[in-house]
C-alpha cells in the first residue's frame, strides 16, 4: 500500500468511527480528513456545526459530508480573500476538483441530497430533526453503519482526489 492509499484508508476509518461515535456528518468528515493530513482548521470545523443531516437535520439540503468536502477543497485549493481578483484562476481549479468530488457522490448515491442518500442506503429518507423519525433512522442503521460509511467513503475520496492532483499538504504546512 503506497502512502496515499494508506492515508485514504486512514481517512475512511476515522470518518466511519467519528460519525458512529460523535455524529454530525460534516464535522466528522472534516475531523477525519484534517486528522489524516495533520491539519488544524478550527474555524472551519466550528463553522460546519449545522452542516449535518441535510443542514440542521432537516434532510432536504445537501449532505453535510458533501458540503464539508467542498469546504476542504476550497480551503486547500481556492483563492484567498487577499486574492479576490484571482488572476491565477484558482477558483476554476477549485470548481474542477469539487466537480470531481460531486461526480463520486453521483456515481455512488445518484445524488448529493441528504434525504435521497438516506433513501439509497436505508430504503427511505428520514426527518431526523423529529425524535420519532430519529429513532426510526437509528433502527435502520443510520449511525450504526449507513452514515458512517458515507462519511468514510467521502473522506477517502477527498484524500484520493487530492493525491491525484498532487495537492496533499505536508503535515503542519499552511
Amino acid at each position: 500500500m503506497d502512502g496515499s492509499e494508506s492515508l485514504s484508508k486512514q481517512a475512511y476509518d476515522l470518518g466511519y468511527k467519528y460519525e458512529q461515535e460523535a455524529r454530525g456528518c460534516g464535522q466528522c468528515l472534516l475531523a477525519a480528513v484534517l486528522d489524516t493530513l495533520k491539519l488544524e482548521r478550527n474555524e472551519m470545523f466550528k463553522s460546519a456545526t449545522a452542516l449535518a443531516g441535510g443542514v440542521a437535520l432537516l434532510g432536504d439540503g445537501c449532505c453535510g459530508t458533501y458540503l464539508c468536502g467542498v469546504m476542504i477543497i476550497g480551503d486547500m485549493v481556492g483563492r484567498s480573500r487577499e486574492n479576490l481578483d484571482d488572476k491565477e484562476g484558482l477558483r476554476f481549479q477549485t470548481y474542477r476538483l469539487a466537480a470531481d468530488y460531486h461526480r463520486r457522490f453521483i456515481q455512488e448515491y445518484g445524488t448529493v441530497i441528504c434525504r435521497d442518500i438516506q433513501a439509497k442506503t436505508m430504503g427511505r429518507g428520514y426527518f431526523i430533526a423529529d425524535k420519532d423519525e430519529m429513532a426510526k433512522f437509528e433502527e435502520a442503521g443510520g449511525h450504526f453503519d449507513k452514515c458512517p460509511a458515507v462519511v468514510g467513503k467521502a473522506a477517502s475520496w477527498l484524500i484520493d482526489l487530492l493525491a491525484e492532483k498532487d495537492m496533499l499538504e505536508a503535515p503542519g504546512s499552511r
